[in-house]
């Protein structure tokens, strides 16, 4: 399958549909930068015309992840500490690729790196805006099945649990509110969408369904 990220600029209702004028970049300044991320402060003129003061956050990576999926319907997640809400938080194996960096190789390397697996196959899930009204980041996301071991290789801040589960349970979490992470979310809907209206193979598709 091809695994080049598509994006498309509108959604086929708002063809034709007349759009307010774009905000507008007066003026800009660095206020923070670190390894991670920049924050700039911008002086700028909103769509009503209204001036303003915006502050974003423009991170020096892109988001990617990706949901394993086992022959048997099963997927693996990670467990690990997340420290911006003090949550332990499961997960798809995720993490940042560099801007400049095919995010696909970012993603590849996640999943050795947190899972200890690699695929034979790889399909995009998702392309997303991660909060759009304050950082610039992007998310990637993907389905991989045809797995197979290698050594996991976590970060030195990272201590992370593996745990492969049937993905009804996965989706069972979701609706309960016990998974939470976005990427995580967003692609296990976009898998079952996938798997429901024949874009994953037929075999792998009946048997993640098979257990919802």
């Amino acid at each position: 399958m091809n695994n080049t990220l598509k994006i498309v600029d509108e959604p086929s209702w708002a063809k034709g549909l007349v759009k307010p004028p774009a905000w507008r970049r007066e003026s800009e300044r660095t206020v923070f930068e670190n390894p991670w991320m920049r924050l700039t402060q911008h002086q700028v003129v909103a769509p009503t015309g209204l001036a303003s003061d915006y502050t974003i956050m423009q991170p020096k990576n892109v988001a990617t992840g990706v949901l394993p999926i086992h022959d048997d319907g099963t997927v693996v997640l990670v467990g690990q500490q997340r420290f911006a809400l003090g949550t332990y938080s499961w997960e798809i194996p995720e993490g940042g690729a560099p801007v400049g960096e095919d995010p696909f190789d970012g993603v590849r390397r996640e999943l050795a790196e947190e899972a200890g697996l690699e695929a034979a196959h790889w399909t995009p899930a998702l392309t997303m805006e991660v909060s759009n009204s304050v950082t610039t980041e992007m998310a990637y996301t993907w389905i991989a099945w045809g797995l197979s071991p290698v050594p996991v290789a976590p970060d030195p801040t990272e201590v992370i649990a593996i745990v492969r589960v049937p993905f009804a349970a996965l989706l069972e979490e979701i609706g309960r509110g016990t998974v939470r992470d976005g990427l995580t979310v967003a692609t296990a809907y976009r898998a079952y969408h996938m798997a429901q209206n024949g874009e994953l193979p037929e075999a792998l598709a009946r048997a993640l369904l098979g257990r919802v």
